[in-house]
């Protein structure tokens, strides 16, 4: 493995190291978290900056009818981080905004450590708006998008030297969010880009429009002052006087990357100006293993924690202890989805997991599409469905997606089981992924860039169900380890949800009742996958080309 090969400082708007740590929403945050936990495993000499939201992303609470609503709890930092000396200040709004700096330390397998450093305007000298600003994650309008991202961005550096971190070969941007570094390393150049740009890495990770903030140039202005250099020659700010932070991330580095090969694809078309290739994401496969599968590994494939690849040699494993540590996993599941509901879940039944964030392109209600045919499948309790999922507090479509799956879960009752575990997060992200028999993702094509959860399922040997999107186009050896729905060239809502029951019927839902071999050679199958779709093989990646 690597040692050291790069300095790193990995800026993230959101990171989930933890589930008492409230400083991520989904998918990003998770996957920033992954990213250094595995990092810290190969001994990469990284430190990482983030937001410290005190009222993190909201708590879900779901009435019967399917309402969503959000509560803040609170978060203490003591003793979960150490504060740490010193305050800093950066001008917004005409005011000096002071900001304290909190740190996390996440030590590796072996005793590697990397400071997570969370920064946070919630300081008493501070006028009332600025305590406000780090507040929550992806709360109030524009202006508060804006002034958190220039906390983030001038703000992180600051923070960097202050800690006395003079410079490093790599400042990795997961994201435009963070975009505002550039401008904090233009000032410290002496406005020298070609120096900007020899140490920056851009992630991008959305294929849809709207995960890309852009703001009025004017707007920027109005609450950064000087920050934003007068002579900036964006293409975005020549042409139509707007800041898109990932063009602004984008022009200032020496690399990009998408997080799938389709999605570098996407990402390519989406900025022609920019060179972007690809790496993949995975997953912190030493978190992400369910508690019973990672007692049989210890068991049978010492040492598979410090080197995943060992997970290759699950045919050695028996039977028995295969199937002891599904059957295991899936009650951990079913205990408690049955405390938390009044649809009582049956442990021998096919049971299929969908948990993501609620847009529209994920088409979470896909299987209710022909809701007769659906009804015919489950006869004899041959099925049951397991949802999970958040919108967003301001996102009314999403609120109305969850509110409709809770709605045809009701409307089935007594066809078809169907539960909605509320509050997804990373302790629920774990115990579904590595809990259901089946893992189930519908995106509409192209726009799901990578999608990590199916990634953790398939670790579990949860055979993944899915559209030939993000990671499932590069993982998908069809009715081996798994099965692809639709065509990959014409996505359509009616001929995918067609093609999603045809192979329940003929595949799925026989091969589990009929076929016990067949099904074990699928959970192995998805085991050996999973290995492909690590956080270590994706950090190694990073470290090989573009770490450099």
């Amino acid at each position: 493995m690597s040692n050291n090969q790069a300095t790193v400082a990995y800026f993230s708007a959101e990171i989930g190291i933890s589930p008492s740590l409230h400083t991520y929403s989904g998918g990003l945050g998770i996957l920033a978290g992954d990213h250094i936990k595995s990092a810290a495993d190969l001994n990469v000499n990284m430190v990482a900056v983030t937001l410290m939201y005190k009222e993190g992303y909201f708590k879900q609470r779901m009435d019967e009818d399917g309402n969503q609503t959000e509560i803040y709890p609170r978060f203490e930092p003591n003793p979960l981080l150490e504060k740490l000396d010193g305050i800093l200040t950066l001008p917004l709004r005409g005011r000096d905004v002071q900001i304290q700096v909190w740190k996390y330390a996440f030590e590796g397998i072996s005793g590697n450590t990397i400071d997570i450093l969370l920064l946070d305007t919630d300081v008493e000298a501070n006028h009332a708006d600025d305590r406000k600003i780090t507040l929550r994650l992806y709360s109030g309008g524009k202006d508060h998008r804006i002034l958190q991202e220039a906390v983030l961005g001038f703000g992180g550096i600051r923070a960097l030297r202050k800690m006395g971190y003079k410079d490093f070969s790599t400042y990795h941007m997961n994201e435009g969010h963070c975009s505002f570094l550039t401008l904090e390393l233009l000032n410290e150049f002496d406005c020298n880009e070609a120096e900007v740009r020899k140490r920056c890495h851009f992630t991008t990770h959305t294929p849809v429009a709207a995960g890309h903030d852009h703001f009025a140039a004017d707007r920027v202005r109005k609450l950064i002052g000087d920050l934003l250099p007068a002579d900036l020659q964006l293409p975005s700010l020549v042409v139509n006087s707007r800041v898109h932070m990932t063009e602004l991330g984008l022009y200032f580095s020496r690399s990009a990357n998408g997080v799938s090969d389709l999605h570098g694809e996407v990402a390519r078309k989406q900025f022609p100006d920019f060179k972007i290739g690809h790496v993949t994401n995975g997953v912190f496969h030493r978190y992400w293993v369910g508690k019973i599968f990672r007692e049989v590994f210890d068991d049978y494939l010492p040492g598979w924690r410090e080197d995943p690849t060992r997970l290759l040699e699950i045919d050695s494993v028996p039977d028995e202890a295969i199937l002891f540590a599904r059957r295991g996993q899936k009650k951990f599941l079913l205990d408690y989805a049955n405390s938390q509901t009044q649809r009582a879940l049956a442990y021998k039944t096919l049971t299929i997991g969908f948990a993501r964030r609620a847009a529209e392109y994920k088409r979470a209600r896909l299987i209710f599409h022909d809701k007769e045919r659906l009804v015919r499948l489950a006869k004899g309790n041959k099925i049951q469905f397991v949802f999970a999922g958040k919108a967003h507090p301001r996102d009314d479509h999403g609120k109305e997606i969850l509110k409709e799956i809770v709605i045809q879960a009701r409307e089935l009752l007594g066809d078809v089981k169907i539960i909605f575990l509320e509050n997804y997060n990373m302790w629920l992200g774990n115990l579904i992924t590595a809990g259901v028999d089946v893992w189930l993702n519908t995106p509409l094509r192209p726009n799901e860039a990578s999608g990590t959860s199916g990634m953790k399922a398939t670790l579990n040997g949860a055979p993944n169900l899915s559209i030939l999107d993000g990671w499932w186009a590069e993982g998908c050896r069809d009715g081996v380890n798994g099965w692809a729905i639709g065509d990959p060239e014409h996505a359509n809502d009616a001929a995918d949800a067609d093609h999603l029951y045809r192979i329940l019927e003929e595949q799925v839902i026989p091969t589990y009742y009929d076929n016990p071999q067949k099904w074990l050679s699928l959970i192995r199958e998805s085991i050996k996958t999973g290995v492909q779709f690590t956080g270590t093989r994706m950090v190694e990646d990073y470290l090989k080309e573009y770490y450099k």
